[in-house]
């Protein structure tokens, strides 16, 4: 790996799209082939924390102060499965107690740069919206992956988010660029799900990644435990499917 950490940002301004799952468990299963990785929780309602058995109302400084007070990200940062910036409800606050800061889309990144070289991958979650909070992930990260629910693929939200990124890249971040697409949630049964992936493969070619999500009950047992479908359920189709992600991804796809 290279000293410095590959940052990746999961995003969709479309909630429901299983962007939390998916970021704890390519981040889970990058740790199993040995990587060094810590997950950075962006989202206030703090669910990427709480999937690591994580109260977000017990923990005494989140992103919000590495945000918002320039706090060092180490003093929030627990180690579970992989390594958690942890998220509190406070950060629901902290794009107004940013928005007078000078340089507010980096504020992330700077957090970021103390611990860049402790990590081979650093894996952000952020919130359903393209506000600052999510601006603040695009601009610190190398890539994005987007993961899109088949059941109710929203072209209009991928061409939103593609608007965004074509905003950051000529402000803030001229190299980040979409690692890839990964259809979520995909109940093979139905006709419209396969549709929706064709009408994915035809509007994004090879960005799309061949890995694909199932629905599963696992999904909604494994964070009440505390830990990763990875380690819930780790013979499970999941689990599978996660790895097979992480090996797209660590094999350079996109």
């Amino acid at each position: 790996m290279t000293e410095h950490a590959k940052v990746i940002a999961f995003a969709n301004q479309k909630g429901g799209v299983a962007k939390t799952t998916t970021t704890l468990n390519v981040a889970v299963a990058f740790a199993e082939k040995g990587h060094r990785v810590l997950c950075v929780d962006m989202d206030p309602q703090g669910n990427l924390t709480m999937s690591q058995g994580i109260d977000p109302d017990t923990v005494e400084k989140s992103m919000y102060d590495v945000l918002v007070h320039h706090t060092s990200i180490r003093e929030v940062i627990r180690k579970r499965e992989i390594d958690i910036a942890c998220s509190s409800i406070d950060l629901a606050g902290a794009e107004i107690a940013m928005s007078t800061q000078i340089g507010r889309e980096r504020s992330l990144e700077k957090g970021l740069a103390a611990v860049r070289e402790d990590y081979d991958f650093v894996c952000i979650d952020t919130p359903p919206s393209l506000g600052l909070l999510t601006i603040n992930a695009l601009t610190a990260a190398d890539k994005v992956i987007v993961p899109v629910q088949c059941e109710y693929l929203s072209m209009r939200g991928l061409i939103q988010l593609q608007n965004t990124l074509a905003m950051i890249r000529e402000n803030l971040n001229p190299d980040i660029e979409i690692e890839g697409i990964l259809p979520t949630l995909v109940d093979s049964r139905t006709v419209h799900a396969k549709e929706a992936i064709e009408i994915l493969e035809e509007n994004f070619g090879d960005r799309v990644f061949a890995s694909r999500i199932r629905k599963t009950v696992r999904f909604a047992e494994a964070p009440v435990k505390g830990m990763s479908v990875l380690k819930y359920d780790p013979d499970g189709t999941a689990a599978a499917a996660y790895r097979q992600l992480a090996e797209e991804v660590l094999n350079g796809k996109g």
